[in-house]
């Protein structure tokens, strides 16, 4: 686990532009009620590639005519217990941080892993995210 001096200046960097935070299995549970709503979820975590690319590019995909109704994220490394819950509904997929998934009344309908992510600049991981909400949302 990572001390929270450390992380907060990186959470901040989500929650800053709209992201909630979730930090218990109940608050993912419910992130996902909805039988409507689009809920994009970043795992965000302290490595490069999320600094780098995905907390960037999820940032600069939100400047788009279609955007996911919610906002969500949850901490590798921080938040055990809601990364946890939260990769069940990430599910066939393994584990991976960072990783940002869109769903679509409760269902997974769009992931990306680290492997889409890592060595991948922030502009065309928000490309690939903007064409995804354009589809789905």
């Amino acid at each position: 686990m990572y001390p929270e001096e450390l992380v907060a200046p990186m959470k901040a960097d989500l929650t800053g532009v709209g992201f909630e935070e979730l930090t218990t299995a109940e608050s993912v549970d419910q992130a996902f009620k909805s039988e409507d709503e689009t809920v994009l979820l970043v795992v965000n975590s302290v490595c490069g590639c999320a600094a780098g690319n995905a907390r960037p590019g999820v940032k600069s995909a939100l400047d788009n005519e279609k955007t996911p109704d919610k906002l969500t994220t949850v901490f590798a490394g921080v938040d055990k217990e809601a990364t946890e819950q939260a990769r069940k509904y990430m599910l066939p997929y393994p584990p991976s941080s960072p990783a940002i998934a869109l769903f679509k009344g409760g269902k997974l309908a769009h992931m990306l892993e680290r492997h889409h992510i890592e060595g991948r600049p922030a502009e065309m991981i928000a490309e690939h995210l903007k064409a995804a909400f354009n589809e789905i949302c």
